[in-house]
């Protein structure tokens, strides 16, 4: 019997620790703190097109970086952290490896909860796929968008692919399923309302008929394993375009590594999804 079946039989500490990916990984710390590294240097050495403004908050700007053609495929990736923590400044080296490939790139900050409801922060990625629409050309970006996303970065994906901007997406161990969130110590600071988990649940939405790869590592939590699964399915059921990419062996912060690098699965990925 899976833990999702026994969701309402657990205990407040066995909820909590079914969604603590850092606890799970023992080494979280170690791999956070060399990505932030890279990230800082990523950033240093490409750092024309940093934090421009697309709105009034202080998160919301992005870090472009444009290769030479300005037509060339565009990767646009949301960083992670429960909705709650970290920054796009952070996750800057994840997308080293499709820029490598002659992609351009582009990472949006956004809002953290609690300064921000669930709602806004889905509002703020759109808003910020708006900004990047009118003006990107202006900074070398007018190719194909692939959205894609770690984590709440993954949710963020998915919740935003109907996006006219947007081409295609790559969900990386996303969270699909909202209402098992609600009973854990996640909520504390996203405090969702019962509109919310209904209206931006992935899994209680029709499906966008775009192309949407969906990856997990075989060694992450069950919700997180249960739910890429199940919005595969229910996309294979609509019968709309998008593999299942189970990553064999990573857990929930090495597969960002299969992005990262120059022959990572799912770098060599994404040109798939504009096929």
């Amino acid at each position: 019997m899976s833990i999702m079946t026994r969701w309402g039989q657990l205990s407040r500490a066995e909820r909590d620790a079914a969604y603590n990916n850092s606890a799970a990984v023992a080494d979280s710390p170690v791999l956070n703190a060399a990505r932030e590294v890279a990230s800082s240097v990523f950033r240093s050495t490409n750092a024309l097109h940093l934090d421009l403004r697309y709105g009034k908050r202080e998160r919301n700007t992005w870090d472009l970086f444009p290769v030479a053609d300005p037509d060339a495929p565009c990767i646009v990736f949301i960083h992670g952290g429960y909705w709650q923590r970290n920054s796009k400044d952070q996750f800057a080296n994840l997308i080293a490896g499709p820029h490598a490939r002659g992609w351009s790139a582009a990472l949006p900050g956004y809002t953290l909860a609690p300064d921000a409801s669930l709602t806004e922060i889905v509002a703020e990625i759109n808003a910020a796929l708006d900004w990047l629409g009118a003006h990107g050309p202006a900074h070398g970006i007018n190719g194909p968008v692939v959205l894609s996303g770690w984590s709440a970065g993954g949710h963020l994906t998915a919740m935003c692919l109907d996006h006219p901007l947007v081409k295609a997406g790559l969900a990386i161990s996303g969270v699909f399923e909202l209402g098992p969130v609600r009973d854990t110590y996640l909520n504390e600071k996203l405090r969702l309302t019962e509109d919310e988990i209904v209206s931006l649940s992935p899994l209680r939405l029709p499906p966008v008929a775009k192309p949407l790869a969906i990856a997990y590592g075989t060694d992450e939590l069950p919700p997180l394993v249960s739910d890429s699964r199940d919005l595969h399915a229910l996309r294979s059921a609509a019968h709309l375009p998008g593999a299942l990419i189970p990553v064999p062996g990573a857990n929930h912060f090495t597969i960002v590594h299969e992005l990262r690098d120059h022959d990572g699965l799912l770098t060599r990925h994404l040109p798939l999804l504009l096929a």
